[in-house]
């Protein structure tokens, strides 16, 4: 029995309740890595932020005149 099966045997009113607690799940998860990761000393340093932005990519618009075709 496949996982989405299993969870569509389940009860309207407890899928409800499975479905809120991912919700608080991933919103606690949210909250909460910040200030994990400033516990755990693994904020990032200004060299790991100017080696993140050299490979962030950026997007260039270049305007086109319009071509009669």
């Amino acid at each position: 029995m496949s996982l989405w099966s299993s969870y569509r045997a389940l009860s309207p009113r407890t899928r409800l309740g499975v479905g809120i607690g991912v919700l608080f799940w991933g919103v606690a998860g949210l909250y909460l890595s910040d200030a994990a990761a400033d516990k755990m000393g693994m904020t990032p340093t200004e060299a790991d932020k100017e080696a993140l932005a050299k490979i962030t990519p950026r997007i260039h618009v270049i305007d086109r005149q319009d071509r009669d075709r």
